[in-house]
């Protein structure tokens, strides 16, 4: 069977088109390859994004630095180590292509889920520590290993990455200090317990799906939100190709 065709946005070296070289963190292309998927790292070029959408079966918007929020009618908070303003527009429209491609699946990480609940008309905590507990902020900083927590609705896809395991502690590894505060039309279907918005879904879609964590860096001991999230994504990404 052959492996289905996965776009994985790519960074900027310093964060800007100036450098002149993309770069991609290895751990998402042998994530999808070991998902069964076929990697295929995506330049960013937002006159391309509805080709790019045709051609590939899955979509994952890699993690990053922070978005710049005056597209979405806001401040940028002076901390943030804002993305290449071609990048993000790339990305969005990327989003914007895949809205048309309903079949298509999307995966956001850390973030790409971010711009995914702005796309959806969301807002995002600029700066975590602000709002949480300076152990609480630690928590989701550095690659840490903490908890979440699963909504219940019967359609949550994230529910059937666990299934078989019980509702007991799910972790994952985190490294983000901004977060989604409002998911806009889309569902929240994870948080910590702190309150922090974990997951979102487009549950109207076969698989429209952001994560605030990084499932391509959590070990062999956590496989449920992580390496099985991307065997989901991977197989439903497949699922558009038949």
């Amino acid at each position: 069977m052959a492996r289905p065709r996965i776009g994985i946005t790519v960074d900027n070296i310093q964060r800007s088109a100036a450098s002149g070289q993309y770069c991609s963190a290895i751990a998402y292309s042998k994530a999808v390859t070991r998902a069964g998927g076929l990697p295929l790292l995506l330049p960013h070029d937002p006159a391309m994004a509805r080709e790019y959408v045709v051609s590939c079966d899955g979509l994952l918007l890699t993690g990053g630095d922070d978005p710049a929020m005056e597209p979405f009618g806001e401040t940028t908070d002076p901390r943030a180590r804002v993305i290449d303003p071609t990048r993000q527009a790339f990305e969005l429209a990327m989003l914007d292509a895949a809205a048309s491609r309903r079949d298509r699946a999307v995966l956001g990480v850390c973030l790409g889920m971010q711009l995914m609940a702005l796309h959806a008309g969301g807002r995002l905590n600029q700066y975590l520590p602000d709002t949480l507990s300076p152990e609480n902020a630690k928590a989701h900083q550095d690659n840490h290993l903490h908890e979440v927590s699963l909504a219940r609705e019967a359609q949550n896809p994230l529910r059937a990455c666990v299934a078989g395991r019980g509702d007991g502690v799910n972790y994952v590894v985190s490294s983000h200090r901004q977060a989604v505060a409002a998911a806009g039309s889309l569902s929240v279907i994870a948080q910590t317990r702190d309150g922090t918005i974990e997951a979102i879904a487009d549950l109207g879609r076969p698989f429209y799906v952001g994560v605030q964590w990084h499932p391509e860096r959590a070990g062999p001991e956590h496989p449920a939100l992580n390496a099985e999230l991307l065997r989901r994504f991977v197989d439903a990404s497949r699922s558009a190709t038949s």
